[in-house]
């Protein structure tokens, strides 16, 4: 990965990835609370067995989202990580101060926490 202009352009594409896939596990993990408020609401008020049923389901599938999430959110920010790493270690100048540099680690950052 010599060329400049490939390094910036796998930059930008692997943050924006690491930061959509972040977005989306935070929306799964969201949506799993709120169906858990849904399911105990449901059983509280002995709402109909196909509407637990339903939400019981639902509840199951958004557990499968979020491990499927994270799982490539853990992928996508080691590859990030990696890249800049090797730019670090290359201490190309040009490269060093970049905005696309300078944003992979604000997202690193950021997925992190």
């Amino acid at each position: 990965m010599s060329d400049a202009s490939t390094i910036r352009k796998q930059l930008k594409i692997k943050a924006g990835s690491a930061q959509r896939l972040y977005k989306e596990h935070r929306l799964y993990q969201k949506e799993e609370e709120d169906l858990k408020r849904k399911l105990d609401q449901y059983i509280a008020d002995n709402a109909e067995e196909w509407d637990v049923k339903n939400t019981r389901r639902m509840l199951e599938e958004s557990g499968k989202m979020i491990t499927d999430s994270a799982s490539r959110l853990g992928a996508v920010v080691q590859e990030l990580r990696e890249l800049v790493v090797c730019l670090a270690a290359e201490q190309d100048p040009e490269l060093a101060q970049g905005e696309e540099l300078i944003k992979a680690k604000e997202a690193l950052e950021t997925v992190s926490v």
